[in-house]
């Protein structure tokens, strides 16, 4: 599995796990409400937390018991999402 630009994988190799900053909480708010949008349409959505500029993500499917495809795939969105 090919790891998307900007994630890592966790140590155990249980999820994919990735940081934003941006200049505000407007902005960090606006990239959770487009995640938000696309992850419903998929069906698969991502742990996160989000303190003023900063939103930490978690990607895992709890059902594999680790990285799938599907979590490959959302963080390669959410990089788009976020401009990247």
């Amino acid at each position: 599995m090919e790891v998307p630009s900007g994630w890592e994988l966790e140590e155990n190799g249980k999820a994919l796990v990735r940081s934003f900053r941006f200049k505000d909480f407007s902005e960090a708010f606006g990239l959770l409400s487009r995640v938000a949008l696309y992850a419903e349409k998929a069906d698969h959505h991502p742990e996160f937390t989000n303190v003023w500029n900063r939103v930490d993500f978690r990607l895992t499917s709890h059902d594999a018991g680790g990285v799938t495809d599907r979590d490959v795939k959302l963080a390669e969105q959410i990089n788009r999402l976020a401009g990247l």
